[in-house]
């Protein structure tokens, strides 16, 4: 995981030895909005494209969202290699890329630097990107999904809304307990650098995976019986857990399978109409066991684990109550 400075291409990991062993993120750079108040970008047809890893759980809520809304036949995608060396992420195509099918590129950090020559900081995906100005539009998930998730309805006439007026403080309230513990907090076990850290971050994970637990054992969706964004955002981390942070991230304590309630809820997801078709087991296990040398230096990439995420899950037949976190 390089960044460029400047424009230049650094090939740098994270320097952790000024924050106690901690691993610090990044905030995105990129921030404006489709249908935003100055009308740059508005909301049409073909004109955006995504780049993504099929690995990175931030860029998997983009491909979720994309196809529950109906976007594929609106918004492109370019897929990253799996893999991710001293180049950061490449468009090598026998390694599992589609190529940069918007604008021909080798490198990631190529498609920065297209948008801004003398942009400094980390080279991440998912990026959304303007055909039209051949500028980034934004490269925080978070964002991106709620754009996503609203900008296009008039186009589509796909009113499913991830956001509804009614839950959005529990929607907020969940997102901000969710992505400091478990969203960021594998990456903070699992890229720290210190004892203290390590297990500061363990910690974390583990009581917020148990009040989950708990709560699903009486709501089949974070907020009830409705699928919001808050599900989206916490779905793509746990479908990667029990695969990759169980045990390259030493997020050791239990597996989701041992849960009774979120291995079902993983499930429940999964199980959606065309979310099976945006996880890729192939390329999450190959991303991270073969591009981290400060974890798994000999590169080997585990065969299992062997979980069966199409049976049933039971959930529902669950009490449908909304309930704040």
């Amino acid at each position: 995981m390089g960044l460029l400075v400047d424009g230049v291409w650094q090939d740098k990991w994270y320097d952790t030895s000024a924050s106690g062993g901690r691993f610090v993120r990044e905030d995105a750079q990129f921030r404006q909005r489709i249908g935003g108040e100055d009308d740059r970008y508005p909301a049409e047809s073909g004109r955006y494209h995504l780049y993504v890893s099929l690995a990175c759980p931030w860029a998997h809520r983009t491909l979720i969202v994309r196809t529950l809304k109906d976007l594929q036949s609106h918004i492109d995608v370019s897929v990253v290699s799996p893999i991710m060396l001293e180049n950061g992420w490449t468009f090598v195509t026998e390694e599992g890329s589609t190529g940069d099918i918007a604008q021909g590129h080798a490198l990631m950090h190529q498609v920065y630097s297209a948008a801004q020559r003398d942009y400094s900081g980390r080279v991440t995906v998912p990026v959304l990107w303007d055909k039209q100005t051949s500028s980034i539009v934004n490269n925080e998930s978070s964002e991106i999904i709620r754009m996503l998730g609203a900008a296009f309805d008039d186009l589509t006439g796909n009113h499913l809304d991830l956001y509804p007026s009614a839950l959005r403080q529990a929607i907020d309230d969940w997102n901000s307990r969710i992505y400091p513990a478990i969203n960021n907090g594998v990456y903070r076990a699992g890229f720290a650098t210190s004892q203290n850290a390590y297990a500061e971050a363990y910690a974390e994970v583990f009581a917020e995976l148990d009040h989950i637990d708990a709560h699903l054992a009486h709501h089949r969706y974070l907020c009830g019986d409705t699928l919001t964004e808050a599900d989206i955002r916490l779905f793509t981390t746990l479908i990667r857990f029990d695969a990759v942070y169980h045990g390259h991230f030493k997020c050791n304590r239990q597996r989701l399978e041992d849960y009774p309630n979120i291995s079902g809820y993983v499930r429940d997801i999964y199980q959606l109409p065309g979310v099976a078709d945006t996880v890729d087991f192939s390329h999450i296990k190959t991303h991270y066991y073969a591009s981290h040398g400060t974890i798994n230096p000999t590169a080997v990439v585990p065969l299992g684990p062997d979980i069966d995420y199409a049976r049933p899950h039971g959930r529902a037949a669950l009490a449908e109550e909304p309930a704040a976190a």
